[in-house]
């Protein structure tokens, strides 16, 4: 008589960081594991509100087409729930003003949706979801200290409790150890401690700051035909808005600048900062809108990426969202890439008869995060002061940033260029599809540029 083996299991999955990407992939992970804790250093809030854990949620957030699509494959109904809270679904550049290669993109193009959900209001519908999974627990306001194991496979955590009069540390044993506390990880420090080989790192900083200011405007304020600005910053053309409704009826304006350009962080400054920008409707818009609080800044806009992926295989470890790729926050991928590397894994995990090795689920994860990574270090590689050892700055590179420079030219007046060109920032594409693609190489070497828009509102 046969007997079935049982699913293969991780055992216990021990997450630390309960932010989008954690939850994710707590979530893809509790269903190939007996159960899964998450540590949390933060208390949860009640409702959709801004907390010190994650700094960018006070900021401008969009929710990508490929981040749609990826978010509603592992929470299948979760972007009805963000509708049916009011958040704003959005096609670009039909309904928002995109200022590109010295004019506006022209909105009769073809449009991709996006999401304009505030940061807070995304991430309690996500964790309502991955919360009432059965396997899935939470302990908050517990702060990761350190790794247990050895250099090639680590066993567990140690924790302790924030906020209350007990500081001693205790250890969490477990299969498999997950690694989301973003970009300030402190796991490559720990992995040392243990004995273990320095993680290969990238970087790329231009030293770009940001702010970020909510808005209340008056509907003859705004014409109705337009929901939005993107002004596209450049290395030409450095400053960078972009202007989005939020639930709630608020609008979330986030205005960037270079190293030195950081917009100030009063109302008044910060909206006299937007008269700078290369077309005044912006400003205009900026003017008649109420600010509803202060501006709030945000420094940390330097690339890296962790190579977790190289080396030797530290079993036991898997690093996902921000701690092993971070990327500019002005370019809007995070949310979607975090929800693309959950979709990656889970992809990798579904079927299986023998679980992937670390080292295996590792190089996916990176994988999922590849396009995003040359989009946002192929933008700042030629920004004024862009530094580190992921500028891409050799005789091809400059040869290939020539023809890039000729297909973004063309976006504003070309549908077939815009459609391609759109389709890679959304993460739809691979970069390379730029190159690969007879149309848009085609039209971008032999078509002569259109006549440039000035008018944001003529389609």
């Amino acid at each position: 008589m046969s007997t079935v083996s049982p699913d293969p299991s991780f055992g216990h999955v021990v997450v630390a960081g309960g932010s989008v990407s954690g939850l994710l992939a707590a979530l893809v992970l509790s269903r190939h594991a007996d159960r899964v804790t998450v540590l949390e250093r933060d208390h949860y809030p009640g409702g959709p509100e801004p907390r010190s854990g994650v700094p960018q949620s006070r900021h401008t957030h969009v929710l990508l087409t490929s981040g749609i699509q990826a978010l509603d494959e592992l929470l299948p109904g979760v972007v009805d729930e963000l509708r049916a809270a009011d958040a704003p679904y959005l096609s670009v550049p039909a309904d928002v003003g995109v200022w590109q290669a010295g004019q506006w993109v022209s909105r009769d193009h073809p449009s991709q949706p996006v999401m304009s959900a505030s940061r807070p209001l995304l991430e309690q519908l996500v964790r309502r979801r991955v919360l009432a999974a059965p396997r899935i627990r939470v302990w908050t306001s517990t702060a990761v200290t350190g790794l247990l194991g050895r250099a090639d496979q680590v066993t567990g955590v140690t924790v302790r409790d924030r906020g209350t009069d007990q500081q001693s540390e205790r250890a969490i044993e477990a299969d498999l150890v997950v690694d989301a506390t973003g970009r300030a990880s402190r796991f490559d420090e720990w992995l040392a401690g243990l004995g273990g080989a320095p993680v290969a790192e990238e970087t790329l900083e231009t030293g770009r700051a940001y702010a970020t200011c909510v808005f209340h405007a008056d509907e003859q304020h705004f014409d109705r035909q337009l929901r939005g600005f993107y002004i596209v910053p450049e290395a030409a053309q450095t400053l960078g808005a972009i202007i989005l409704p939020a639930e709630g009826d608020r609008w979330m304006a986030t205005l960037s600048g270079p190293r030195g350009q950081a917009p100030p962080t009063d109302p008044a400054g910060f909206v006299d900062f937007a008269r700078d920008l290369p077309h005044q409707a912006p400003h205009t818009f900026l003017r008649s809108a109420r600010p509803i609080g202060k501006p709030v800044g945000y420094r940390h806009t330097g690339n890296r990426r962790r190579r977790y992926d190289q080396g030797r295989d530290r079993r036991g470890l898997l690093v996902v969202g921000d701690a092993a790729c971070a990327f500019n926050p002005v370019y809007g991928q995070g949310v979607s890439v975090a929800a693309m590397n959950a979709t990656a894994l889970e992809r990798l995990l579904t079927g299986t008869r023998v679980l992937p090795s670390t080292h295996r689920m590792q190089r996916v994860i990176l994988r999922s995060s590849q396009a995003a990574w040359e989009i946002a270090t192929g933008a700042d590689s030629h920004m004024p002061g862009a530094e580190g050892n992921a500028a891409r700055t050799g005789p091809l590179d400059l040869l290939l940033n020539r023809y890039l420079d000729r297909v973004r030219d063309r976006v504003p007046g070309d549908p077939v260029v815009c459609r391609a060109f759109r389709d890679v920032l959304f993460l739809l594409a691979p970069p390379s599809s730029l190159l690969t693609s007879y149309q848009v190489v085609r039209r971008s070497l032999l078509h002569p540029v259109a006549a440039p828009r000035s008018d944001v509102l003529t389609p």
